[in-house]
């Protein structure tokens, strides 16, 4: 593998939305990138959905989670052994747990077994090493974010939005030469996006999500319910700071007397909510929100963003990017700079007291 000048990257993430892995690649020396690769995606099956489900929020050796780890490396081995001319493998693997200031967080999935299955050089385990030196350890895409407002030519303070299961917002001043430079960037996690909408869709229709927002947009949102959601302490944190998918899990208890419309209506409602109160946070107004993730296809949380917010909101294909494959670029992306021995987050990404490179490296054996 070369050191120095542009190698293609692939990148794999699956999300805490459980419905399947993205993979993508990126030609990047780990600084700037050069050109777009080939992408995939492999959904879950209801079997291997419900087998993740079932270890969320556990931790190695308790029950589930070895099944989990399968299921996470057989499903990223048959995507990325699809792929040809790889340099070099950036690997996520499945968030089940994550507890920063507690028991630390747990991604399920062996990047040596990955690398010997593809027989390639994967780099893993981003988010460890982030949590042992006292950062949050997300969100770690905003290093790739900077990159990105580099790529399409911003010149004012922008702002990228990731709707996953879990929100999380990237402001970027592409002013500066590199993203660890004071003021350059700031990230944090929002609030719940997708996971509790997709939770409730599972519970009461058997559905994985809510397709184009339909529901929502029937339902009236209780004002109640989001006003309260509102004042949960994580709100008054200032960032960085993340969450576990599952930290607001009393939403779907709030909606349960709700009809289906309403329930929707009032967790997108929320999801929408979140955002806007965490862009009271940016250190300027941007000059535009471009919007990656699955919860961008959702129009009537993207309408609700709208009527929030005082910045253009769009999806980011409006600037020629690939919404659903952003976050396995990133993760392409992050794997050359730890190759390379930069930064994969800093002070104002992940609260980490100084910059820190994350992930493991593993060569595949003989």
């Amino acid at each position: 593998m070369k050191t120095k000048g542009p190698i293609w990257a692939l990148g794999a993430m699956s999300g805490t939305s459980l419905d399947g892995v993205d993979a993508a690649m990126v030609e990047t020396d780990g600084y700037r990138i050069f050109a777009f690769g080939d992408s995939a995606y492999q959904a879950y099956s209801d079997n291997e959905a419900a087998t993740l489900r079932a270890a969320l929020g556990r931790w190695p050796g308790e029950e589930g989670v070895a099944d989990a780890a399968d299921v996470t490396l057989a499903a990223h081995r048959d995507l990325l052994g699809r792929f040809r001319n790889v340099d070099l493998v950036g690997f996520h693997g499945q968030t089940l747990a994550h507890d920063p200031r507690g028991r630390g967080t747990h991604q399920a999935g062996d990047g040596q077994a990955l690398a010997d299955a593809l027989n390639l050089t994967v780099v893993w385990d981003f988010r460890s090493t982030d949590v042992a030196l006292g950062g949050e350890g997300a969100p770690l895409a905003p290093f790739y974010h900077f990159a990105l407002a580099k790529f399409i030519g911003a010149r004012e303070p922008l702002a990228f939005l990731n709707l996953g299961g879990v929100g999380n917002i990237t402001w970027v001043d592409p002013s500066y030469e590199r993203p660890e430079d004071e003021r350059a960037i700031l990230a944090f996690d929002t609030g719940p996006a997708n996971a509790p909408i997709n939770d409730l869709l599972q519970r009461r229709r058997r559905q994985s999500h809510d397709e184009n927002g339909s529901l929502a947009a029937r339902g009236k949102a209780d004002a109640g319910i989001v006003a309260a959601f509102l004042e949960h302490p994580y709100f008054l944190r200032m960032p960085p700071k993340s969450l576990d998918r599952d930290a607001f899990d009393g939403l779907l208890e709030a909606v349960a007397p709700l009809t289906d419309v309403d329930a929707a209506a009032t967790l997108t409602a929320c999801a929408a909510a979140a955002v806007a109160r965490g862009m009271e946070h940016c250190p300027s107004p941007p000059a535009r929100l471009l919007v990656c993730g699955g919860g961008r296809r959702n129009r009537t949380l993207m309408a609700a963003l709208a009527a929030h917010l005082d910045c253009p909101v769009a999806p980011v294909e409006d600037v020629g990017l690939d919404g659903d494959m952003l976050e396995a670029q990133a993760f392409a992306f992050l794997a050359v700079r730890v190759v390379r021995g930069l930064p994969t987050s800093c002070p104002t990404t992940t609260g980490v007291s100084a910059n820190v490179g994350g992930g493991i490296l593993s060569q595949p054996r003989p």
